[in-house]
Order: C-alpha cells, then structure tokens, then sequence
C-alpha cells in the first residue's frame, strides 16, 4: 500500500492539498524535524507533508536536521517520497519557470550530517548511490509534467551547496564545467538519507533564475527568485496532485 511524503521547499509547503488534514508532532533519536508533520489524504492516498525550512521558512538550508526529517517521515510508514525545491539554472536551455526531473546530484555541501552511518559498530555500510532517484517516480513526474503542458526537462544533474549564500561567478562557472545543470541546497542530502532509509525519492526541481554564470544578466535576488517560484507553485501542487492519483 502506497504512503506518500511530500517534503515542500520554498512556498510549496501547503497544507491545503490535504484533506482531513491533521498535525503530527513527531520526535526522532537525532531530535526534532523541520516542523510537526501534516497527514491527510490527497486522491485517497494517505499522504504526510513536511515543510523542508520549517512553517513560515525560519530554517536556513544548513539549520535543517535532515536526518530528523527523513526519520520523521519513515516513522509514518511513508514508502515513497516526492520532493520540490527551487533552484538556479546552469544551462541557456533551462528557463525561468522549467520544471526539471533530476537524475543525478554532486555534493558540495560541507557541514551536513548526510548519512545514518556514522560508525561501523553494527558493521560496514556503504550506500550505492550511482542512481540516486527513483527512476519509477522520475518517470511519473516527468509524463505527468508534460502531459499537464509544463516545460519540462527529463533529467538533470543538480549541485548542492551549503548556502546560504549563493554562488559566486567563478562557482558558477566552475558548476558548468563540472556538468551541473541546476544549483540549490538541499536536494543531494535529502535524497542520501532516503536511499539509506529504504524509501524511493523522486524531486520535482523549478528554474527560478540563471544562478550568476549568465553575466548579461542582472544578479537574483532571493526576493525575485521566491516571487518565481511561488507564481508557479499553482503548477507544482497541480503536477503533486495528478501524480499522486496515478498512484491509486
């Protein structure tokens, strides 16, 4: 039986799409998540939310107790999770407003704790992560995304940094050359933990600006980016909702 978690990045973290909504306050051997959990259902689909920053966004990207987030959600017995997060664009190709299904992540983020397997007391664990995202849950994304009439790109690699500064122009470039094609904070840590949980993990990431390689631009602001993002978040619930009923 499918048990969905959602876990919503900035703007995306609506109690509305639930019905019969509830809060949950849930404590974790690694302490408290992000914000109580909200269960309800959505198409008859048991389905628990988790706001990524905390309610009202109080937590920066480094704050987040990711491994308190993803035990959060696994206590619920959620078996699968679908995830949304801004980003920046790396690539001319992916504009302001493109949805883009991630294949792949680097890691560059520097102080997060991104595994469950500090120590080897209880033996040697060494995740494989060489296909991080679930391919079924990309693919349902994906088809779901275009069949509603969204921009949408198949895959992509996205860079996590620690934040919460953003890049600087030599980063950005540097990005490039490495193959990224998006930039943002979270996804690469969330998507380790949920491997190491055993739970399926698929992201929906939007394009909310051309991060700073793109000099023929003015630079984002966080301001402008979240006014993006929160004028297709409309977009984002509505590609949740429709997948979430294909799961039925």
């Amino acid at each position: 039986m499918v048990k969905l978690g959602i876990i919503g990045g900035s703007g995306l973290d609506d109690p509305q799409i639930l019905r019969d909504a509830k809060e949950i306050k849930v404590d974790t051997p690694y302490g408290p998540p992000s914000s109580a959990l909200t269960a309800g259902k959505i198409s008859g689909i048991d389905t628990v939310l988790l706001a990524r920053h905390g309610k009202g966004h109080i937590l920066s990207p480094t704050q987040i107790n990711y491994r308190a987030n993803i035990t959060a959600l696994k206590s619920q017995g959620v078996t699968h999770i679908l995830a949304t997060t801004a980003c920046g664009s790396l690539r001319e190709d992916i504009d302001r407003g493109d949805f883009v299904i991630p294949d792949q992540f680097i890691d560059f983020t520097k102080h997060r704790k991104n595994t469950f397997h500090e120590s080897f007391e209880k033996g040697i664990e060494h995740p494989i992560t060489a296909d991080p995202f679930d391919a079924e849950l990309r693919k349902l994304l994906y088809e779901t995304s275009t069949e509603l009439g969204f921009r949408t790109h198949e895959r992509g690699t996205v860079i996590t940094i620690e934040g919460p500064r953003f890049s600087t122009r030599a980063e950005s470039k540097m990005f490039r050359m490495w193959g990224a094609d998006v930039i943002n904070m979270s996804i690469a840590t969330e998507v380790c933990l949920a491997i190491e949980a055993g739970i399926p993990y698929g992201a929906v990431a939007m394009s909310t600006d051309y991060d700073c390689w793109k000099e023929d631009e003015a630079i984002v602001t966080w301001q402008e980016i979240l006014k993006v993002f929160e004028q297709n978040a409309a977009n984002v619930k509505k590609l949740l909702i429709r997948c979430v009923e294909k799961m039925v």
